[in-house]
């Protein structure tokens, strides 16, 4: 995830504007370090702009001004209650509190809308004035315009999920418009279906991508598959998962491997060690990964401060005079902890998932000063939910340089085989072959030494159920649940339901997030329109 432009395609806008401002003679120069249009003309440029999206993408991940950014997107669920809360998340699960005003709608819109800008540039480039950059093939010039509009999918996937139907924009912007109007959601689909169906068949193969970070087709067909059953053609997102599976490039991690091979552990958790993410480490498994370097060791190695250890890892070291330590995943915050049906309900005996590798749930004291140094940690006493609440190792990570955890230095795994099969199952659930999905789990369940299932378990709460057990702590919880229609009931079932501390205020308006207040406001020339439920706020 490095950062190889010190300028983001944004500054195109506000270039335009200056130069609107002031004579030809003024700023009668050459552009050298923008991304525009302008200076688009050579395979350089393109591929700095390229780029470009990956550095915009990575913010989702690396916002560290608000640390509740990413509690976001799992509270107020089905899997987590808020723990000690930053603040941006309490709209989250205090659902009545959850207004067009709220500033993660806000700042979810413009992430999206500004991935959206930038892929727009560099499609335009390529379309309009494609045969003035001389020194890219043909070929070089598909790829990139697939590897454009694979992002420009990607954002409008994510508002149409979010929001529903919303502004199509697919030219760049000159000049600032106050005349958005929100498109059919059937529009949205068409350009993220045209979009896709271009970056499948354009992206390159797996191994011959630019580099290892890099988007290529099989990216492509993962997002794909998800579009399909966002929009419930479960046919064709079987066909884009199988083109996954059955390609020979990826496997499920079955075997040791990697840094910590010859420590105690199991196949899964190997997965999630730093340096061990990447396909290039051994990970047979993974799709698609960010990379994410301490700036320390890689210079501009990370967008930010990640904090998803901070997140995720129960503050341990709070109590009894703990120590942040490696072996207990280094120092978190507790911002969410596992609700009682993770913890309690959720694994079958035996799950590897479930395994003291992969869910901490016993800690021992580590501090050489304390009398009880060496033992077990009763999980008693009023502050237990804070302080050694159980937690998934996933985000687990620690550098003795960096012992109070300002940043957390780990590569994100945001596709890989296993939610691949989990796709392929809830496609063939939707087209009625129960026991065709119960063979697609039993693939993922047999890898995790699980007790397989019959046709007759499966229905989309399974589904839902093995995602977690699966995915917990990687998948966008919120944004699953969304896309499923299945986040008013599975809260009120399995989060302690309406009433609970956990969650309050939620109801059907909150399937879809409110249009951003400001962006109604600031356009003056169209009628904006609000979602259902939110127009009085």
């Amino acid at each position: 995830m490095k950062k190889y432009k010190n300028r983001t395609l944004l500054l195109f806008i506000i270039y335009l504007g200056f130069c609107n401002a002031c004579s030809d003679s003024f700023l009668d120069e050459d552009i050298l370090d923008a991304y525009t249009p302008e200076t688009l003309d050579d395979k350089l440029g393109v591929e700095a702009s390229a780029i470009g999206l990956y550095n915009l993408y990575s913010l989702f991940f690396t916002k560290s001004d608000q640390q509740g950014w990413l509690s976001v997107w799992q509270v107020g669920t089905d899997i987590v209650w808020p723990g000690q809360v930053q603040g941006v998340e309490v709209p989250f699960y205090n659902y009545e509190q959850l207004n067009p005003d709220n500033s993660a709608v806000r700042t979810t819109w413009r992430f999206y809308y500004d991935i959206i800008e930038n892929a727009n540039i560099i499609i335009n480039v390529i379309d309009v004035r494609g045969d003035e950059i001389t020194d890219l093939t043909a070929e070089e010039k598909l790829a990139f315009s697939a590897e454009a509009k694979f992002f420009r999918a990607l954002a409008y996937n994510g508002l149409a999920t979010l929001y529903g139907g919303v502004p199509l924009v697919t030219e760049p912007l000159t000049e600032p418009r106050t005349d958005f109007v929100r498109a059919p959601l059937s529009d949205i689909n068409g350009l993220i279906e045209s979009d896709l169906t271009f970056a499948t068949e354009n992206l390159p193969e797996v191994d011959q991508a630019r580099a290892e970070a890099r988007v290529n087709r099989y990216t492509a067909h993962h997002l794909f598959a998800e579009y399909y059953l966002r929009t419930n053609q479960g046919l064709l997102a079987e066909e884009q998962a199988n083109a996954i599976i059955n390609s020979g490039k990826y496997a499920l991690v079955n075997s040791r491997y990697g840094v910590e091979a010859d420590q105690p552990g199991d196949p899964f958790s190997d997965m999630f060690f730093v340096g061990n993410l990447r396909r290039s480490q051994g990970n047979t498994e993974a799709i698609w990964v960010l990379e994410n370097e301490n700036p320390g060791d890689v210079r501009d190695g990370s967008t930010g401060f990640p904090q998803h250890r901070r997140i995720w890892v129960t503050s341990y070291h709070s109590r009894n005079q703990q120590l942040p330590a490696d072996s207990l995943g280094g120092r978190g915050i507790i911002r969410i902890r596992l609700n009682n049906w993770v913890i309690y309900d959720l694994y079958e005996p035996g799950d590897m998932r479930n395994s003291r590798y992969n869910l901490r749930r016993e800690f021992y004291y580590n501090n050489p000063n304390n009398p009880n140094f060496g033992q077990l940690i009763p999980y008693e006493g009023p502050d237990t939910l804070l302080f050694t609440a159980p937690y998934t190792t996933k985000w687990k990570q620690f550098d003795p340089r960096d012992v109070f955890g300002f940043g957390m230095w780990k590569d994100f795994m945001l596709m890989r085989l296993g939610e691949t099969y989990l796709f392929k199952a809830e496609a063939q659930l939707q087209q009625g072959n129960i026991a065709g999905a119960a063979e697609t789990i039993n693939i993922l369940r047999t890898r995790a030494n699980a007790p397989l299932v019959n046709p007759g378990d499966i229905d989309l709460d399974f589904i839902l159920d093995e995602r977690v057990r699966e995915l917990l702590a990687e998948e966008n919880r919120r944004m699953t649940l969304m896309r499923t229609g299945t986040l008013v009931e599975r809260n009120r079932r399995l989060n302690g339901g309406e009433g609970n501390l956990s969650t309050t205020g939620l109801a059907d308006t909150h399937l879809l997030f409110p249009i951003p207040l400001r962006e109604i406001q600031l356009n003056r020339d169209a009628v904006l329109e609000q979602n259902r439920g939110y127009e009085a706020n």
